[in-house]
């Protein structure tokens, strides 16, 4: 009897948010996750023995729970939700009220009404730190720290565990106990992250499948240039190519899962299924035996339409000599579970699933054929949007498959092993949306990103590994590999956003420029400046007059400056969150053909930043100050005049006929910001008339 073998591949995966060289997590979304669907996503097969699926790890995703069960993870987001409210300062409390409602509001917030209730209060504040003080109390804010942390348990844990259990009912009011009970019921679940993969693995009931290492778009790392033939009208940066970097991410993800679940990896799936035939290549010569991608991409490689009968196939895909198996999920069926399923209740959804699936397969059961039906999704981010974290509709939906006598679920080995597969020859380059790679290169955003990346690749290059530290080059290595991750170009261009996406803008500069300094070179002025436009409010005024300033460091008198030009950006209003300001102003003015600039801070930072450097870089050409007691001018002194003291001045002679003008503040060689944001500043080097007040 033809049989319907149901392939579940659940992708878990969150980027490195881990800065390298100050160890600390940027953000905190790898733990949150870790506390519910990491563990409790396979956990749950514990109920269901039958159900067998695969459960694909993204290397960096279990670098980072490992730092986290190890107690080795500096976590800002945690710090603030244990450390005693009475305690806590008022950039502390920012960052709680900030980050600690970024959550389902009707699912994960809605759930606790003493959550439910902060979030009103945070809203009627307009999101405004200064308005919630007035409401936010320090008793406020310890149960935001606690149920903000409750939201994101395992229901295993809510249900079972004695102690959680009562914090839940506790309700509000909690106590510095309470507090210390909830950090320590997270260390604990932590801790059963990898060990409970590792024992379903062994068992049988689950096979674990990797990605490269940082999640990189494979196909564009090996070529770039391959994103015209998946869209030929797309506008590409320079072109990108280091297959060398592809094999690394693989090499390095097949003997890590390995490491950690005691089984070498026998599956791929490649970045957000993204492939080609290069990219299938260098995976098969590195010993992946199975890889998977999305029916659009088979439509396109076959030319024509994806259906039931194209997509519940096994094939084997051969080339040069080299082969893999592949299988292709069901695009819609997927997309159901993870966007629509979540609106309705638990049993119908489970049924309409399975009640598609039959209809289907049953054209080819009557041919006398096996159906390989591969469900490939997210294996985290949909369940925020179910009841009870979608657990209800997993459960109702695994049991109706174990009772379902002509449907059995398996692992994509198994499966197969179980179908013989159908030839291709070649594979149509393309990812899992759109059967192309617009979402990561083609508009402005994505390829200053590229290019960023190109330039950091190449000096990378330049660099012979002998000629720093063993441990320096490696670190460079590794911030470039995370740079090479598809998640900060997902976040980059039009098609996504988030809350965050200022946050993932700053790490993705960040760890390009810690590449540099790790190698010893100076990073380039152009990672001083968000990739992402600027949404903050810009006030220009051209010069009035010319400048006759005094370099001292200090505004030696109101006359000093009147008259001079007036670059601002308004960080409070629109600017996106996460951006940190330092720079409050850049005055500029020309005088006895000298350009005169003036740069004021934002007196809350300036102590706060020691070994602070600021680069003012004219017509490409750098001026480097390190603000330090005494002022150093590191490069470019010649002929130029610096001084700070209350404010930063400098006067340079100018000869050309005008001046591109770019401002920017570093701390221990990483960019905090820049005036302008977007560029440089034109400046015309020509006088102007005198004015008098």
């Amino acid at each position: 009897m033809p049989r319907i073998y149901l392939c579940f591949v659940w992708h878990m995966h969150q980027p490195c948010y881990k800065d390298l060289v100050s160890g600390e997590y940027r953000l905190p979304w790898t733990r949150l996750h870790a506390l519910k669907d990491y563990y409790g996503m396979v956990k749950m097969l514990g109920e269901f023995p039958r159900m067998r699926q695969t459960f694909n790890l993204v290397p960096s995703l279990l670098l980072q729970i490992e730092e986290y069960a190890g107690g080795r993870a500096e976590d800002p987001f945690l710090r603030c939700a244990l450390k005693p409210a009475e305690d806590l300062t008022e950039a502390e409390v920012g960052l709680i009220l900030h980050y600690f409602f970024q959550a389902n509001p009707i699912h994960l917030i809605g759930r606790y009404p003493r959550y439910a209730e902060l979030h009103d209060a945070w809203k009627a504040a307009d999101r405004n730190l200064r308005r919630a003080l007035r409401v936010f109390n320090a008793k406020a804010i310890r149960d935001l720290q606690v149920l903000s942390q409750l939201a994101w348990f395992e229901e295993e844990l809510l249900a079972d565990d004695a102690e959680v259990r009562e914090l839940v009912a506790k309700g509000r009011g909690y106590s510095l106990e309470d507090q210390a009970l909830m950090g320590r019921k997270q260390v604990e679940i932590l801790r059963r992250v990898i060990p409970t993969y590792r024992e379903f693995a062994q068992s049988g009931q689950i096979e674990v499948s990797a990605t490269p290492f940082y999640h990189p778009i494979l196909p564009l790392l090996c070529d770039s240039n391959i994103a015209h033939e998946a869209n030929p009208h797309v506008p590409l940066p320079s072109r990108f190519r280091f297959p060398q970097d592809a094999r690394l991410h693989l090499e390095r993800s097949i003997e890590f899962v390995e490491s950690k679940i005691g089984l070498k990896p026998q599956g791929l799936w490649p970045s957000e299924g993204s492939v080609s035939d290069e990219a299938l290549g260098i995976a098969a010569d590195v010993g992946y035996r199975w890889s998977a991608s999305d029916n659009g991409v088979l439509a396109k490689t076959l030319r024509r339409a994806a259906d039931p009968s194209t997509t519940y196939r096994h094939y084997r895909w051969r080339r040069d000599g080299r082969e893999l198996s592949m299988i292709f999920r069901d695009h819609y069926l997927s997309d159901l579970v993870g966007f629509v399923y979540s609106r309705m209740d638990a049993a119908t959804a489970a049924a309409d699933f399975l009640d598609r699936i039959e209809a289907n397969c049953r054209p080819l059961l009557a041919q006398g054929r096996d159906a390989l039906v591969p469900v490939i999704l997210d294996g985290e981010n949909a369940w925020e949007h179910y009841y009870l974290n979608g657990r209800p509709f997993l459960k109702e939906l695994y049991r109706r498959v174990a009772e379902n006598d002509r449907m059995q679920a398996i692992t994509v080995s198994e499966g197969l092993a179980l179908v013989e597969p159908d030839n291709l020859d070649h594979v149509s380059p393309g990812s899992w949306i759109g059967a192309n790679f617009d979402v990561w290169i083609g508009f402005e955003e994505d390829n200053r990103a590229w290019d960023h990346l190109l330039r950091a690749r190449e000096a990378f290059e330049s660099i012979h590994p002998s000629s720093i530290p063993k441990e320096q080059y490696a670190l460079a290595q590794e911030e470039l590999m995370i740079a090479e991750g598809s998640d900060w170009c997902w976040w980059y261009g039009p098609h996504h956003h988030s809350d965050n996406r200022a946050e993932f803008d700053q790490l993705f500069r960040d760890h390009l420029a810690n590449m540099y300094r790790a190698l010893r070179l100076t990073p380039p002025d152009g990672l001083s400046r968000p990739i992402l436009r600027s949404g903050a409010t810009t006030l220009h005024q051209p010069p009035l007059s010319p400048v006759r300033a005094t370099v001292d460091g200090e505004i030696t008198s109101y006359f000093e400056w009147l008259g001079a030009g007036v670059y601002r950006v308004d960080g409070r209003s629109g600017a996106m969150h996460g951006q940190r300001f330092i720079v409050k102003e850049l005055q500029y003015g020309i005088g006895n053909g000298h350009l005169f600039l003036r740069v004021d801070f934002l007196e809350s930072e300036i102590p706060s930043l020691p070994g602070m450097e600021v680069r003012i870089t004219i017509n490409g050409k750098p001026v480097r100050v390190r603000l330090d007691d005494p002022v150093e001018v590191l490069e470019g002194a010649d002929a130029a005049q610096v001084a700070f003291r209350r404010v930063l001045e400098c006067s340079i002679p100018l000869a050309d006929s005008r001046a591109m003008v770019e401002v920017s503040v570093w701390q221990n060689g990483l960019p905090l910001d820049a005036l302008p944001p977007d560029g440089p500043l034109e400046i015309s080097a020509a006088e102007p008339e005198e004015w008098t007040p």
